[in-house]
């Protein structure tokens, strides 16, 4: 198989791995409109929001296992092939962020894209777990340990010399950025739903 092609079929698991969104199929079964409440967001933190601690959990190991199974899984298949696993990963992300079947209105990707930071450099994952955490703790946001995470991966990349690498993780970066861009609105008027108030049930639809 040419590199082309390699590369199309890599993109295309990447992507539909992606865009299997376990918060979808949980809010239905349970009568939630996931979209209506909380954030808005078809994710981890507004599963948690609007579903408990149970659910965002079983969202946000979904989410990240399939980062984990992209690059897995494209890696081996094609051992290969140049930045495989990251090719896998940003598609992988991407594809959660805008899946077919949902007119490309899926999650912001930030638990897709922890798994594919699992992949791809295990020691610099449990590094930003640790930080995700305090920043976390210290803030009460969420979205703070998100910004902080597709931030620091690709600067740590180019600052290590892997430029291409850290290239290919800005796309997926930039778009997690962008998708953020209300939470960040919300933090600076003080409307952005907090870690805490989300635990208890604690929320406001915006």
């Amino acid at each position: 198989m040419s590199m082309p092609a390699s590369y199309s079929l890599v993109i295309l698991i990447g992507y539909l791995l992606g865009s299997l969104n376990l918060a979808l199929l949980l809010a239905k079964r349970r009568g939630v409109d996931i979209r209506a409440g909380g954030s808005g967001n078809p994710g981890a933190s507004n599963a948690v929001t609007l579903m408990g601690w149970k659910a965002g959990v079983l969202v946000a190991l979904h989410d990240i296992g399939k980062g984990i199974l992209a690059v897995w899984l494209c890696t081996r298949l094609f051992p290969a092939l140049p930045y495989c696993g990251a090719v896998a990963g940003v598609a992988c992300v991407l594809g959660h962020i805008f899946p077919f079947y949902s007119h490309f209105r899926g999650g912001k990707g930030f638990a897709t894209y922890l798994g594919m930071t699992l992949m791809l450099n295990w020691k610099f994952f449990l590094a930003l777990l640790v930080a995700i955490a305090i920043l976390v703790l210290i803030t009460d946001y969420i979205v703070v340990g998100t910004m902080a995470t597709v931030v620091s991966f690709p600067v740590f990349c180019a600052v290590n010399q892997h430029y291409v690498l850290a290239l290919l993780l800005c796309v997926a970066s930039l778009v997690i950025i962008y998708k953020h861009r209300a939470n960040l609105v919300r933090i600076y008027h003080g409307t952005e739903i907090r870690v805490r108030a989300a635990g208890k049930g604690d929320y406001r639809v915006q």
